[in-house]
């Protein structure tokens, strides 16, 4: 007889945790062993805070001669590629480097002159791509992985668990959510989405059997200063913040895919709702003034 059980760990900078059927504790955490494993080597392998990582070494012969890659990671290249060029330029895994004019956990917003040298390093399409090699050509610019690399991790570790025969409960990696499938008696869990004002809130609660529900907002890394919030998501376009939307949830199939669509809605900013229109996803967003807007299938 199986119960659900919950393994939890800590990747990613964030909480995560398994929930998963199994016979006993013993027998959820070694069907839990290697999807937590693949979260762990995907982190390790693409985490700009690692020196021995791919995006380390990516971003460290910027300038320099073309470098190698493998397989996985021209794929995760291609997939930014893409995502560059449905969101029109927004989407772009070189805008990293803006984080050293931005310090979330100081009230201080950076004058354009300090944005201007850094807004020249970034530019997905100045990227050179030629078979298996990257060169980034101008020495300072950076890859940065975070846009993704967290549902990309999670989607990985279903699939793990999936192969595995697990058919029941969900990967939640910081609170982007893959679900594995419905609860043993065939009823959809119930998932209730951040309330991005008040912390211990919701603004919502969905019914979610299968897929992936992911959320991007301006409450995940923000300071406020002189009664405005400043959040990590920033334009490509100026190097400042958004402001349109406090907070954009996707249901999709995949995990990568319902995350990239929050994260593009949140740049779209007054084009946002006809963006997530085009996902044929459904969606929940809440505006800067706090009105709701949604979209069910």
């Amino acid at each position: 007889m199986s119960a659900l059980y919950t393994v939890a760990f800590q990747a990613m900078a964030s909480p995560c945790q398994l929930l998963l059927p199994a016979a006993s504790e013993e027998a959820a955490q070694a069907l839990a062993a290697p999807a937590m494993a693949e979260v762990r080597r995907i982190e390790a392998k693409y985490s700009r805070y690692r020196s021995d990582s791919v995006v380390s070494a990516i971003n460290g012969a910027a300038g320099g001669a073309p470098l190698p890659l493998d397989d996985e990671t021209l794929a995760l290249l291609a997939y930014a590629d893409q995502l560059y060029t449905l969101s029109g330029g927004l989407f772009d895994i070189t805008t990293g480097v803006l984080r050293r004019a931005w310090n979330f956990k100081q009230p201080r917003v950076p004058q354009p002159e300090e944005l201007a040298p850094l807004l020249a390093l970034t530019g997905w399409r100045k990227a050179e791509r030629e078979g298996s090699s990257l060169r980034l050509p101008l020495a300072g610019m950076e890859l940065d992985f975070g846009g993704f690399g967290k549902e990309y991790a999670a989607d990985r570790a279903a699939a793990l668990l999936l192969a595995q025969g697990v058919h029941c409960g969900y990967v939640n990696l910081g609170g982007d959510l893959r679900v594995l499938g419905p609860q043993p008696d065939g009823s959809p869990w119930r998932i209730a989405i951040q309330h991005p004002r008040q912390e211990d809130g919701a603004i919502a609660a969905i019914d979610v059997a299968s897929g992936a529900l992911a959320t991007s907002g301006d409450y995940e890394r923000y300071f406020e200063l002189d009664g405005r919030r400043y959040c990590h998501i920033l334009d490509p376009a100026t190097g400042y913040p958004v402001t349109a939307w406090r907070s954009v949830s996707v249901l999709a199939p995949l995990t990568v895919a319902a995350g990239a669509s929050a994260t593009i809605a949140m740049l779209k900013g007054p084009q946002a709702l006809d963006f997530l229109a085009q996902t044929g996803c459904a969606w929940l967003a809440q505006d800067a003034a706090g009105g709701l807007h949604s979209h069910a299938v």
